[in-house]
């Protein structure tokens, strides 16, 4: 789990733009960034959490992971949901191939047949592995939420925003089409949007504000490398390459 580290320059899409990236020393297949905290999966389905510059490794096998207000939650290879309580790993119930832990206190999942579920709040702090999940309606393949609400993109790439979704009301009211094509998107604790499209282009969403959750319009990024998977937090970029190693832009 270990590679030379070394320090690249990223140009943003303006001359403007530009940030420094630096190779992480790892290799991970999935990282979540939220609420301060980083943890990651390898293709050997171990956890590791981001502390004090370094991985630490955590008990327990998961193919997918979050971190967020709502906690740290995973899920592993048989669906099975975990959450990170007095430090294990303890089983709930329902079945889900990806959660999110980045809204308000409340868990978003998609199980295998892409169909949707969330977490009310009061059942993320409650410490009981009795966890009724509220279906949505509509078929998506990833789903991710923040600040300023959920998004989602099905198996065909479309990009949706749910709308309504608030603390007290995971499930929101409807979906709407946003333009684009992405097959990873991820929505920072603070509201901002990453995705990732099918030729491994990373993008940012711009424009987000209360008044305005869905933003204006898609940035490349202008990274030099392919990606497979973004996440942001704390004004730090984290993304995975097709080669599995692991890079922070600033």
């Amino acid at each position: 789990m270990f590679f030379a580290v070394s320090l690249l320059l990223c140009t943003g899409i303006s001359s403007s733009a530009g940030f420094w990236c630096s190779s992480i020393p790892g290799n991970l297949i999935q990282i979540d960034a939220g609420a301060g905290e980083v943890y990651g999966v390898n293709s050997d389905d171990e956890i590791f959490r981001w502390v004090n510059n370094g991985w630490q490794k955590i008990p327990g096998e998961l193919t997918h992971v979050s971190v967020g207000p709502a906690g740290v939650w995973g899920v592993n290879r048989e669906n099975q949901i975990f959450k990170f309580q007095n430090n294990d790993w303890m089983l709930v119930s329902g079945l889900l191939k990806q959660v999110d832990a980045g809204g308000n206190r409340f868990l978003g999942g998609v199980n295998e047949e892409d169909r949707v579920f969330c977490l009310k709040q009061r059942y993320t702090i409650s410490g009981s592995p009795d966890t009724p999940w509220s279906l949505l309606d509509g078929s998506i393949d990833y789903y991710s939420c923040g600040l300023w609400g959920c998004w989602g993109v099905n198996s065909a790439g479309m990009i949706f925003f749910r709308k309504g979704v608030s603390s007290l009301s995971c499930q929101g009211t409807q979906w709407q089409r946003i333009d684009g094509t992405l097959m990873k998107i991820e929505v920072g604790t603070d509201g901002s949007v990453y995705g990732v499209n099918v030729e491994g282009i990373a993008f940012r969403r711009v424009g987000i504000s209360g008044s305005n959750p869905t933003g204006t319009d898609w940035t490349n990024l202008g990274l030099w490398f392919s990606v497979k998977h973004i996440t942001y937090d704390n004004g730090k970029v984290w993304l995975i390459t097709d080669n599995d190693n692991i890079v922070q832009c600033n």
